[in-house]
C-alpha cells in the first residue's frame, strides 16, 4: 500500500516548532559563550607552570572526551540531586553542553596557542608588556584566527548534539518533534521537516560565526 504525504498539520504546529528552534538557539548561544571562555582558560592552564593545574585540566578533558554526552547529562540532572544539588532542566542542559564542548574546544584552542610563534610573546615581553597583556592582546587573537574554522565546526556539532537534552524534557527542537509525531502520527513528515530545520540552523550558525569572526578578528577568517 502506498504512503501519502500529508503536511496539513504543519501550520498548526508552526508555533511549537518555532519554540523548539528558539530553545535550541538559546542553548547553543549560552553554550558557545561559556564553553569558549572556559576553553581559553583551560588551554592557558594546560600551559601554565603549575603542574597540579595542568593535571587537573588534562583529567577533566580526558573524562569528558571519553564518556558519552548522554551519561554526562544524566549525571548532572539525575545524579546531582542525590547529593542535594537540584538544577532546572534548562540549566542542567546548558551546564552539560558547556562542559562537554569546553573539553573539546580546550584542545582546539591549545593547538591555536601552540601555533603562534614563540618569538611573538618574547618580542612583546621585551617591549614591556605584562604576560597577561601578551596573552590577551598578542597571542590569543592570532590563535583564534588560526583555529576559527575548527571552533565553528565544534559549535555546529554541539548544536546538533543538543537534541540529546530532549531526554530530560527540555523543549528544544527534537523534543517538540517527538510531541508532534505522537499527536499527528506523521513521523516521516515530522522528522523530515525537523531535519531540514536543523540543516538550516547549521548553515545559519556557521555563516553568522564566520561573519562575526571577520568583524572581530579581521580578514582571513573562513
Amino acid at each position: 500500500m502506498g504512503y501519502s504525504l500529508d503536511f496539513g498539520w504543519l501550520h498548526h504546529a508552526a508555533g511549537a516548532i518555532a519554540h523548539g528552534a528558539a530553545m535550541t538557539l538559546l542553548l547553543i548561544a549560552c553554550t558557545t559563550v561559556l564553553g569558549i571562555l572556559i576553553s581559553i582558560l583551560g588551554a592557558a592552564a594546560r600551559r601554565s607552570r603549575y603542574g597540579v593545574l595542568r593535571k587537573a585540566v588534562a583529567s577533566y578533558v580526558e573524562v569528558i572526551r571519553n564518556t558519552p554526552f548522554l551519561v554526562q547529562l544524566f549525571f548532572i540532572f539525575f545524579g546531582l540531586p542525590t547529593i542535594g544539588i537540584r538544577l532546572d532542566s534548562i540549566v542542567a542542559a546548558i551546564l552539560a553542553m558547556t562542559l562537554n564542548m569546553a573539553a573539546y574546544t580546550t584542545e582546539i584552542v591549545g593547538a591555536g596557542l601552540d601555533a603562534v610563534p614563540r618569538g611573538q610573546s618574547e618580542a612583546a615581553l621585551a617591549l614591556g608588556l605584562r604576560p597577561r597583556q601578551v596573552f590577551v592582546k598578542i597571542i590569543l587573537p592570532q590563535a583564534l584566527k588560526v583555529i576559527f574554522p575548527a571552533l565553528t565546526s565544534q559549535v555546529v556539532i554541539m548544536m546538533l548534539e543538543s537534541a540529546v537534552v530532549s531526554q530530560i524534557a527540555v523543549r528544544e527542537l527534537a523534543h517538540e518533534a517527538d510531541l508532534l509525531q505522537a499527536r499527528t502520527f506523521r513521523s516521516f513528515e515530522t522528522y523530515l521537516v525537523v531535519t531540514m530545520i536543523y540543516l538550516g540552523l547549521s548553515m545559519a550558525i556557521r555563516r553568522c560565526l564566520v561573519a562575526s569572526g571577520r568583524r572581530v578578528l579581521g580578514a582571513g577568517v573562513s
